[in-house]
């Protein structure tokens, strides 16, 4: 990848703190939820119920998309990010441990639910590795977008 294109993506999820996830519910409809995230390079992680129709969506398909943006007065200024990728339902204590550190790291009142070892026994962690990223930057043109592989 780009390492312009790279550092781009990077700011855009520094940026920002809540994300559209669509997930397939078991009737085939795509269902969008919207979820507060954090990122560790261009791994997504997230926390959610652990009785969540999205955990149950993920558990049956684990192909998910998302977008991160807001809003924009300007057209010309609109930046944001389109992607699909693979979400899994972290139980690798180091990884949850990961997730944690993330979240404390971007919000510190994460505390005010608890011990690190409260929230990991009362929530389900969500990873999700991105496949392919588009990128939009009207300010280069309006609809402007880069299709982005990412590899693995």
């Amino acid at each position: 990848m780009d390492k312009q294109i790279e550092q781009f993506i990077l700011d855009i999820l520094a940026d920002h703190n809540i994300l559209t996830l669509a997930t397939v519910r078991d009737d085939g409809y795509p269902q969008a939820t919207t979820v507060t995230y954090v990122n560790d390079g261009l791994e997504i992680y997230f926390l959610t119920g652990p009785e969540c129709q999205k955990v149950g969506n993920i558990q049956r398909c684990n192909k998910v998309s998302l977008t991160i943006d807001r809003e924009y007065e300007d057209w010309h200024q609109i930046k944001g990010l389109s992607m699909g990728g693979i979400a899994e339902i972290l139980s690798d204590p180091d990884e949850i441990t990961k997730a944690i550190t993330c979240l404390e790291t971007k919000f510190p009142q994460i505390h005010e639910w608890g011990t690190a070892e409260d929230i990991s026994k009362a929530a389900a962690f969500v990873k999700i590795t991105p496949q392919v990223i588009s990128v939009l930057n009207y300010e280069k043109e309006f609809g402007h977008t880069e299709l982005v592989a990412v590899e693995t």
